[in-house]
């Protein structure tokens, strides 16, 4: 019985958003970041800003070349994106160049 109440609370839970109402009107802020074009932005956008938004990049702050791979590799093993060796290459030179604190490590 007691795992009854908790199923059926979680799903009140749950649900009490849906049945939320807002009278005026609401509008979503638009935020331009600011990209930086270059050589390889487009394997970038192929392969990147396809799950998330330029500002997750932007917002790492200037980084090493090896922050960089790493989050690259991150990308690849942990969140399984279907980037090749070479897009890898591309990708990790775009954005040390453009977003890196010119540091090997």
């Amino acid at each position: 019985m007691k795992v009854m109440k908790k199923v059926l609370l979680a799903a009140l839970i749950a649900a009490t958003p849906m049945m939320a109402q807002v009278k005026e009107k609401i509008e979503v802020p638009y935020i331009a970041f600011p990209i930086k074009m270059g050589k390889g932005f487009d394997v970038v956008q192929a392969n990147c800003l396809m799950c998330h938004s330029f500002g997750y990049i932007i917002n790492q702050g200037r980084q090493s070349k090896k922050f960089w791979e790493g989050k690259v590799n991150k990308m690849i093993v942990h969140f399984k994106a279907p980037i090749t060796d070479k897009d890898k290459k591309i990708i990790v030179d775009y954005l040390f160049k453009h977003y890196g604190n010119g540091k090997e490590q």
